[in-house]
């Protein structure tokens, strides 16, 4: 292993509450990437190739594993290391969710919470590269102005706190900017009912978190009179779906890393930690108003 990060859904598997669990004892993270040290016979990976895992439960918090080559995807070397380390998760949930739920089109927006999140951070850059407009809404916090800065650079069209989503300037914003078809939700509760109220008439919500830990409530009046529909979307069960035909899988991949080697899709802002000094990367990454995804580096 070269480098690994922790990830929420990490956490939520050591602490026993995510909806796939290994096997016990089993070692935490699921995302990372190695590079191939030695190979057995009838395996077309070699040494040097730069591999990640293929679905969950893997184990991506050591220095060494021998697995079989199915468990495996081969990533190409001239990517960012961190940008490798993370693709199998954030970006790839960005990914499905953008093409997936709506038939979008250069010129569409799309609306978000937890737009600062490594998830929200890849729909940002993404969505810049397919021409769609994005409309962000994080967290009131100290340092606003800096995250809203950093976001834009991203390429964030619009970013707003959760507070003016209910404000009346609401409708000066959809004067410029068509009303969102789309809505990505990773937090529940108040943030997603003011999102789904901006919503164009049959737009789809799709939630793939919960960081609130509170539930979704969906207005009446958003189902019956805006044919609003609501999804949801668990990157693990895709790849669970996918796991016997890989072509969708390898597609994204390939999409994905050309965006990168075009600049067009970073890392998310990372803090590189020793292997060593895990217990200090869990506690940061546990912490609130966190923006820096925290990275294992062996």
């Amino acid at each position: 292993m070269l480098a690994a990060p922790i990830n929420p859904s990490d956490i939520n598997m050591v602490q026993g509450t995510y909806a796939i669990l290994p096997d016990l004892p089993a070692v935490g993270g699921n995302e990372g990437v190695g590079e191939v040290l030695e190979v057995g016979s009838h395996v077309t990976l070699k040494p040097g190739d730069w591999v990640i895992p293929a679905g969950v439960k893997f184990g991506t918090w050591r220095t060494e594993a021998v697995v079989s080559e199915e468990t495996l995807v081969k990533v190409p070397r001239d990517i960012p290391l961190l940008c490798a380390a993370t693709l199998s998760v954030n970006p790839c949930t960005a990914y499905r969710m953008l093409h997936d739920f709506e038939t979008l089109k250069p010129g569409d927006s799309i609306i978000q919470n937890a737009a600062n999140s490594g998830v929200g951070q890849a729909v940002i850059q993404l969505a810049a590269a397919l021409g769609f407009r994005t409309i962000n809404v994080v967290r009131d916090r100290p340092n606003l102005q800096e995250l809203v800065d950093r976001l834009k650079a991203l390429g964030a069209d619009h970013v707003l706190t959760e507070e003016m989503l209910r404000r009346p300037e609401m409708k000066d914003l959809f004067k410029r900017v068509p009303r969102p078809r789309l809505a990505l939700n990773c937090v529940g509760g108040k943030s997603t009912t003011e999102m789904l109220r901006h919503l164009a008439f049959a737009g789809t919500m799709v939630t793939y978190g919960g960081m609130a830990k509170q539930p979704v409530t969906v207005p009446v009046s958003s189902l019956i009179f805006k044919d609003i529909k609501v999804r949801g979307f668990w990157m693990s069960q895709w790849k669970q779906d996918h796991d016997q035909n890989r072509e969708d899988l390898n597609q994204m991949f390939l999409d994905l890393c050309a965006l990168i080697r075009a600049g067009k899709l970073s890392a998310p802002f990372c803090s590189e930690v020793p292997l060593e000094d895990y217990k200090v990367a869990v506690e940061s990454s546990m912490k609130p108003f966190v923006s820096a995804k925290q990275i294992l580096i062996m």
